[in-house]
């Protein structure tokens, strides 16, 4: 049952926009099917044919009322309200890749011809399981005991029966990816309000993009709908940017980095970004909930080449193993991408969108993105 917190404004979400927008077409898992052995089946094969066409899709009926999220969206906002010295106690050391706690807005340069920075803040929070001391605002202490059942119901409603589904996809016993991901491991999960503050019309008309397009690091990512239309897929069938729509009543999720190494490739980490919304809804901030998933810190990711259907296809080696180089372990991963994602950088800085990451793992430029036509 959810817990008792004391009490939050309510959330009121903003129009969608009336504008056209170049939906992307994709896939939803309905959960309300995973109570029977046929519904399994039916749906890994959904999520499998997901996973490889387009690497984002929806899921719905996963038994987290709407209310539960609407108090999650108001404490965001609460949050972000707070002066920013109060957050600023809260910054961790994020050159050396640490990322639980606030990440101030401004270290991205995104028009190098005006210096226009990002307008991005973030507030990470980790598992609750022991292994992580974190500080929290006043706000935040007082809703823990509520933050923490939200989270853990993440686990067990919907990454639980994702990482179910993709083991039968793949052919391996039902508990091979959940027994990788228990929530009383240690591992870098997060749960994350983040702000995407407003430009003004003559700022946003010089930019392109808020976010490049870029792949996330762990399993699977977790967003929940908020209707401010900025997301965007690049489809892997024809390499085109599609909007990804808000749908009422669902999560978004995409594959991941973890995913992509743990299956050969197999499965895509799936290139996103974040597009100037449409003007209609330009006035906003847009505010994000989002979960970030990730294997124990000690798994290793390396090919499961336990699995028939990737021996059958040919996926064997990951990028790591294909160059002889070390393979990671998700700890390893993890804190050499995010050094990399924190440095203060600029959009038109080439030799940090072509870093390699670790020795057989090369970052690639997905677009320009320095400055609008």
């Amino acid at each position: 049952m959810p817990v008792p917190a004391p009490q939050l404004g309510s959330y009121q979400y903003v129009p969608e926009t009336k504008e056209n927008l170049d939906w992307a077409d994709l896939a939803t898992i309905d959960l309300s099917k995973y109570g029977t052995p046929e519904g399994k089946k039916e749906l890994a094969q959904e999520l499998l044919d997901a996973l490889r066409n387009k690497g984002f899709f929806y899921v719905k009926n996963f038994n987290i009322s709407q209310e539960r999220v609407d108090r999650q969206f108001a404490l965001g906002r609460e949050f972000y309200e707070l002066p920013l010295e109060e957050k600023l106690k809260y910054v961790p050391d994020l050159d050396a890749g640490k990322f639980n706690g606030y990440t101030p807005a401004g270290r991205y340069v995104i028009n190098p011809q005006s210096g226009l920075k990002d307008q991005i803040e973030i507030w990470n929070m980790p598992k609750f399981n022991g292994h992580f001391p974190q500080a929290y605002p006043a706000l935040i202490q007082s809703h823990l005991a509520e933050i923490e059942e939200f989270a853990r119901s993440l686990h067990s409603e919907v990454l639980d029966p994702l990482f179910v589904l993709l083991a039968i996809a793949l052919e391996l016993p039902e508990d091979y990816f959940t027994n990788l991901h228990v929530y009383e491991q240690k591992s870098e999960d997060h749960l994350r309000y983040m702000k995407y503050g407003k430009y003004t019309p003559e700022e946003n008309a010089k930019l392109n993009l808020w976010t490049p397009g870029h792949t996330d690091l762990g399993s699977f990512t977790l967003l929940f709908r908020q209707p401010v239309a900025a997301l965007q897929i690049r489809d892997p069938a024809h390499n085109e940017w599609k909007w990804v729509k808000p749908q009422d009543g669902t999560l978004t999720v995409n594959a991941c980095d973890a995913l992509s190494f743990l299956t050969g490739g197999y499965v895509r980490s799936t290139i996103h970004r974040v597009n100037v919304p449409p003007k209609d809804q330009q006035h906003v901030d847009r505010l994000g909930l989002l979960y970030f998933s990730r294997p124990h810190n000690d798994v290793t990711l390396a090919t499961v080449v336990e699995s028939p259907v990737l021996q059958r296809e040919g996926y064997t080696k990951n990028e790591f193993e294909q160059t002889g180089n070390h393979v990671p372990t998700m700890e390893e991963w993890t804190f050499a991408k995010q050094k990399w994602q924190r440095q203060i950088k600029r959009s038109d800085d080439k030799n940090h969108r072509n870093a390699v990451i670790l020795p057989g793992f090369q970052e690639k430029v997905y677009e320009d993105v320095s400055v609008a036509a």
